[in-house]
C-alpha cells in the first residue's frame, strides 16, 4: 500500500514554533526527525526540524529564527520521550539546539533491533513492516537548504514522522513482554552521551590501524597531528579529510618532511591545507616527540594474530551462541571491533557496564589469551 501525504504546518518563527509546542503536556511523546547537509563542512547544517505530537505535524525551518531556546524549554521542562529512528546523524544536527540531546529519547531502530526484529532496519523498513505502507524515496537526496521547499520534499519531510508514534506501539509490546525496555533506555543513554561527534577524541591514531606496528615516537607524532586536525577543521568548518587525509597524515608521521617546501610538495592537493593551514601545519610538526607525549599516546591497536587471533575465535561463538539465544544480532549484543580491542588490550570493555556484563563478561574473560 502507498501513503498519502499528510499536511504539516510550516513554521519559520519562535510566536508559531511556541503557539504549536503549547498543547503538549508534561511526560508526552515528541516524534523528530531532521534534513541537514553535508557536503563542504565539518559541522552538518541543519536545514529542517520535522515535529509530531498527536497526530499533528510541522515542519521548522532553522534558518529563520533561534529554534534552540524553545526546543530546550519543551524538552527539559516537560520531561519529554522524544521519538526518533537511527538518531546518531540527526543528534549531532542538533548539537547547537540541543547540546545535552532530548531529555528521554527513544530510538525506534535500536528498540527494533532488541525486539527481535532485525538489525539496522530502516524508517522505511519498518513503515512497511508495522504500518504496511510503502514510502517514496524520491526526495531522499534533495537541497534540503533551498527556500521555499517544495511541496514534494515537504510531504516526504512530514512523512518521516508520520508513522513514529505507530512504530514506537508496536516495538514496546514486543519489548515489554521480553522485559527489555531498560536495554533500551541504556542504550539510547549510551548514544546520547557520545555527544553525536562534537568533542574530540582523546587518542584518534587508535582507528588508524597501519601504524599498530610503529614505534611509540612516531605513534605519538600521529596522534599529535590527528588531533591538530580535528581542532583545525572544526575552526576553518571544512572536512577532516579536506585538511589532511589519513594517508598523507600517515606518510608525514612516519617520514616528517624535512622544510616547509618539502610539506607542500607532499600535500599538494589537499582542498582546505591552504597557505595558513600549511604554516600551522610546519609548526606543529618542528617540535620533537617528548617522553610525556610518548607516555600519553595509547598505542594504535592492529589485528589479532596467532593466540589472540583463536581466541577472538572462541569469543566471536560465545557471541553468536548468546545471541541466537537471545534472538538479538550478534553485532547488537557485541560487535567484532570491540572484541578485537579487548583480546589485544585486555581492557574490559565500557560495553560490558551495563546489561551486557551478565550475559558476557565472565564468559569472555575466561576465553582471553
Amino acid at each position: 500500500m502507498t501513503t498519502q501525504a499528510r499536511a504539516s504546518q510550516w513554521i519559520n518563527s519562535a510566536e508559531a514554533l511556541q503557539e504549536w509546542l503549547a498543547p503538549i503536556e508534561n511526560q508526552a511523546c515528541l516524534g523528530m526527525d531532521t534534513e541537514f547537509m553535508r557536503r563542504d563542512t565539518f559541522y552538518p547544517q541543519l536545514a529542517l526540524l520535522q515535529l509530531e505530537h498527536a497526530g499533528r505535524y510541522a515542519l521548522v525551518d532553522p534558518t529563520a529564527f533561534e529554534v534552540g531556546t524553545l526546543l530546550q524549554d519543551v524538552q527539559h521542562r516537560r520531561a519529554l520521550v522524544t521519538i526518533m529512528h537511527s538518531a546518531s546523524e540527526d543528534l549531532e544536527a542538533l548539537g547547537q539546539l540541543l547540546p545535552n540531546g532530548p531529555d528521554r529519547l527513544y530510538d525506534t531502530q535500536i528498540a527494533a533491533s532488541l525486539a527481535g526484529l532485525g538489525f539496522g532496519l530502516s524508517y522505511r523498513a519498518l513503515v512497511e513492516t508495522v504500518a504496511g505502507v510503502v514510502l517514496d524515496k524520491g526526495e531522499t537526496r534533495s537541497d534540503w537548504l533551498q527556500r521555499p521547499l517544495t511541496e514534494s520534499q515537504r510531504g516526504y519531510a512530514t512523512l518521516d514522522v508520520v508513522y513514529l508514534q505507530a512504530i514506537r506501539q508496536h516495538v514496546d509490546e514486543k519489548l515489554n513482554t521480553l522485559g527489555r525496555q531498560d536495554w533500551l533506555t541504556e542504550e539510547c543513554e549510551r548514544l546520547k552521551q557520545r555527544g553525536a561527534g562534537r568533542h574530540t577524541e582523546a587518542q584518534p591514531q587508535r582507528h588508524v590501524r597501519p601504524a599498530a606496528e610503529w614505534p611509540a615516537e612516531q605513534q605519538a607524532m600521529l596522534r599529535r597531528l590527528l588531533l591538530w586536525r580535528e581542532q583545525t577543521a572544526r575552526e576553518i568548518n571544512r572536512p577532516k579529510t579536506w585538511l589532511l587525509d589519513d594517508t598523507h597524515a600517515l606518510s608525514l608521521a612516519e617520514r616528517p618532511p624535512r622544510d616547509r617546501g618539502e610539506l607542500d610538495q607532499r600535500t599538494r592537493g589537499l582542498r582546505a591545507l591552504r597557505a595558513a593551514q600549511r604554516e600551522a601545519l610546519h609548526d606543529v610538526m618542528q617540535p620533537p616527540v617528548s617522553a610525556e607525549e610518548i607516555a600519553a599516546t595509547e598505542p594504535v591497536l592492529g589485528l589479532p594474530q596467532g593466540e589472540a587471533k583463536r581466541a577472538l575465535a572462541s569469543m566471536k561463538q560465545v557471541v553468536d551462541t548468546q545471541a541466537a539465544r537471545l534472538d538479538l544480532p550478534a553485532g547488537l549484543l557485541c560487535p567484532r571491533k570491540v572484541l578485537e580491542d579487548y583480546v589485544l588490550s585486555r581492557q574490559t570493555p565500557a560495553l560490558f557496564h551495563g546489561w551486557r556484563g551478565p550475559l558476557l563478561a565472565e564468559a569472555l574473560a575466561s576465553r582471553l589469551p
